[in-house]
C-alpha cells in the first residue's frame, strides 16, 4: 500500500544518514580534537536526546498525529546535524547533539522507528507481519550499508578535489542534513490511514499486555547497556586507533557489515517459522557475542574484521524478530505505547553506555568495551529464553 511503500523509503533514507554519521562521528570529533572520553559522552548526549524523543512519542504522538509526530522529528534531525556542522567546541556539540538525536550508534533505533514499527502491523496479516518487518529492517540495512560507504566521501574529496580534511567531513555532514530534510518531505505525503484513533481517555494496558511488556523491558534494558557499549561511532573510532585503519576502509568493513546484516534479515524471517521468533532472537545472537569478544583480542587488522563481518552476519537477526513478537503480544490500540516503552529503555542503555566505554578505551584497553558488551548479551539471551520460549505468538499456536 501507498503508506507503506513512503514508510519504507523514508526509513532507508534516514539509515542512510544513521550509517553515514554512525561511521564518520568518532573520526569527525577526532579532527575536532576531542578525547575519546568526550567522543563517547557526545554518542551520550544525542542518544539521551532520542530517549526523550522516544518517550515523548510514546505518550503524545497518537493524540498529536502520527503523521505531525514523523514530521517533526525529522526537522529537529536537521537542526542537530546543522549545529553539528557550524560548532566545534564541546558544549555546542552537546546540545546540538541532544537536539538532533544525534545518532552515534550507527542503526536507527530512534522515536521515528516507534511510529513506524507502530503502523506497520495494521499494514499486513499476522502471518506477513515478520515477513514485512524483515522487508523493512534489509531496507534499513541497505541503508545503512549505503551509508557507511558514503563514510568514505571525505577521503574522495580530499583526494580528487582537493579539499581541505576538515571541510570534506564538513560536507558530509551536509549531506546527513539533506537526507532528513527530504525524509519530512515523504512524511508530509502520508495519508489519514495511519493514525490511531483515540479515546478522550486512553484505554489501559490488558493485565497481560502490561506483565509481558514489563519483564520483556526490563530484558531488553540489560541488551540495550550492553549494546551502548558497541556503536559504531566507538566501533570505528577502535579499528582506528588500535590498528590504525583509515576512514575509507572503516566505510568499506561497515558496508559489508551492513549488507551481511539486510541478508540476515530475511533469514531471521524464514528461521521463525521453522523454529519461533523467541528461539530465532536467542540462538542467532549467543554466536554473535562470542565472535565480538574475539574481536576485541585479534592480533592484526585483517583477522579483527574477518571475525567483525562474521558477527555481523547473525547480530541483527533478532531485530524484525523481536519487533514482531512485541507488536504480536499486545492489541492494536497499544502498539505505539509498546513499540515507545521497549525503545526507550533500549535508548535509555544505549545512551547510559557509550560514555563509561569511551572512558573504559581510554583509561584501560580499547578492547574493554566490546568485551564487556559481549559478556552482558550472553547474559540477555540466556535469561530472554528462560523467560519468553512458552509464550508464543498467534501464528505459532496452531
Amino acid at each position: 500500500m501507498h503508506e507503506r511503500r513512503l514508510i519504507f523509503l523514508a526509513s532507508f533514507l534516514r539509515a542512510v544518514a544513521t550509517g553515514l554519521i554512525g561511521v564518520l562521528l568518532g573520526l569527525y570529533l577526532a579532527r575536532l580534537a576531542f578525547s575519546p572520553s568526550e567522543i563517547g559522552l557526545t554518542v551520550s548526549f544525542g542518544l539521551a536526546g532520542a530517549t526523550v524523543a522516544v518517550f515523548l512519542v510514546g505518550q503524545r504522538a497518537d493524540r498529536w498525529g502520527r503523521r505531525r509526530s514523523l514530521i517533526g522529528l525529522s526537522w529537529l534531525a536537521v537542526a542537530g546535524g546543522l549545529g553539528a556542522l557550524y560548532f566545534s567546541d564541546l558544549t555546542a556539540i552537546l546540545i546540538a547533539a541532544f537536539i538532533g538525536m544525534l545518532n552515534g550508534q550507527g542503526r536507527d533505533r530512534g522515536a521515528a522507528l516507534v511510529l513506524e514499527q507502530a503502523i506497520l502491523p495494521s499494514t499486513a496479516t499476522d502471518t506477513e507481519r515478520t515477513r514485512t518487518f524483515a522487508w523493512y529492517n534489509v531496507l534499513q540495512d541497505a541503508g545503512h550499508a549505503f551509508g557507511s560507504g558514503l563514510a568514505a566521501l571525505p577521503a574522495w574529496l580530499q583526494a580528487y578535489g582537493g579539499v581541505p580534511d576538515l571541510a570534506a567531513f564538513k560536507l558530509a555532514l551536509g549531506l546527513y542534513v539533506l537526507l532528513f530534510a527530504v525524509q519530512a518531505l515523504l512524511f508530509a505525503r502520508l495519508g489519514p490511514s495511519i493514525e490511531q484513533i483515540q479515546a478522550a481517555r486512553p484505554a489501559p494496558l490488558a493485565p497481560d499486555s502490561r506483565r509481558r511488556l514489563t519483564r520483556i523491558s526490563a530484558l531488553f534494558a540489560i541488551d540495550a547497556l550492553a549494546g551502548g557499549f558497541l556503536g559504531a561511532a566507538l566501533i570505528a573510532y577502535f579499528f582506528h586507533a588500535r590498528f590504525g585503519a583509515d576512514a575509507q576502509t572503516i566505510a568499506a568493513l561497515f558496508v559489508g557489515a551492513r549488507m551481511l546484516n539486510a541478508i540476515s534479515h530475511l533469514g531471521a524471517a524464514w528461521l521463525a517459522r521453522r523454529i519461533g521468533l523467541v528461539n530465532t532472537m536467542v540462538f542467532t545472537h549467543i554466536p554473535s557475542s562470542l565472535l565480538l569478544m574475539t574481536v576485541a583480542i585479534a592480533p592484526d587488522f585483517p583477522t579483527a574484521a574477518i571475525l567483525f563481518l562474521l558477527r555481523e552476519g547473525l547480530v541483527e537477526m533478532d531485530v524484525p524478530t523481536r519487533q514482531s513478537y512485541v507488536m504480536a503480544m499486545v492489541r492494536p490500540e497499544e502498539r505505539t505505547f509498546a513499540s515507545s516503552v521497549t525503545h526507550l529503555v533500549r535508548l535509555g542503555g544505549w545512551a547510559a553506555a557509550p560514555a563509561f566505554a569511551g572512558l573504559l578505551m581510554q583509561t584501560l584497553t580499547l578492547g574493554t568495551p566490546l568485551i564487556i558488551g559481549a559478556v552482558m548479551k550472553i547474559g540477555y539471551d540466556g535469561l530472554l529464553w528462560a523467560a519468553f520460549r512458552r509464550i508464543r505468538p498467534p501464528e505459532e499456536k496452531h
